[in-house]
């Protein structure tokens, strides 16, 4: 996904010479658009000039989601899926904060308004989403008494298997918080 991230910006750039604004293609005018922007700052175009800031961030995110895969082999592979695609995204931005001094963005979705983003900007919220999904189906799963006695916040296992799923990272498990006794003083 990073050179995917990283070929799809250079395409841009090339396609309209670099030019900040210009319309790349209209893929469904009005609507959905190819506009070469060039976002100086964070996420959806927030502290312009700052951008660089998130450097030590995006290290963490990519050494992060990395060891989170070196450690747990034996986690499925949804887990695996959302690591790379998280440090696939803080990468490809990263790269071009410190390559460029701005990251490049070109799909404009027109209809709502929303800010334009790019290949590594989609990798970054949907590994987000899928975490977050995978986090409420592991609560659901505790809940609900499927989870394995004595592997609070070490995944699920699968029934009529011996794999264990690993959440990335590890959700807060519902039961691991249990209250205190009144103290008897």
């Amino acid at each position: 996904m990073l050179i995917l991230d990283q070929a799809v910006k250079f395409w841009a750039r090339g396609a309209v010479d670099g030019r900040e604004g210009a319309s790349i293609l209209a893929l469904w005018p009005g609507v959905f658009e190819l506009t070469l922007v060039f976002n100086r700052g964070i996420a959806f175009g927030q502290l312009q000039g700052y951008g660089v800031l998130l450097t030590p961030i995006a290290l963490i995110i990519a050494g992060g989601s990395i060891w989170y895969s070196m450690r747990h082999p034996q986690a499925a592979k949804i887990y695996h899926v959302v690591a790379a695609l998280f440090a696939a995204g803080a990468l490809g931005n990263l790269f071009d904060r410190l390559y460029l001094g701005k990251v490049t963005d070109m799909f404009d979705f027109r209809l709502i308004g929303f800010p334009v983003f790019n290949v590594a900007d989609a990798c970054i919220t949907i590994s987000g989403v899928v975490m977050v999904l995978l986090w409420i189906r592991e609560a659901i799963e505790e809940k609900r008494g499927t989870k394995d006695e004595g592997t609070e916040g070490q995944g699920t296992r699968e029934e009529g298997t011996d794999e264990r799923r690993e959440s990335f990272p590890p959700s807060p498990s519902l039961t691991s918080v249990k209250p205190t006794p009144p103290s008897q003083d």
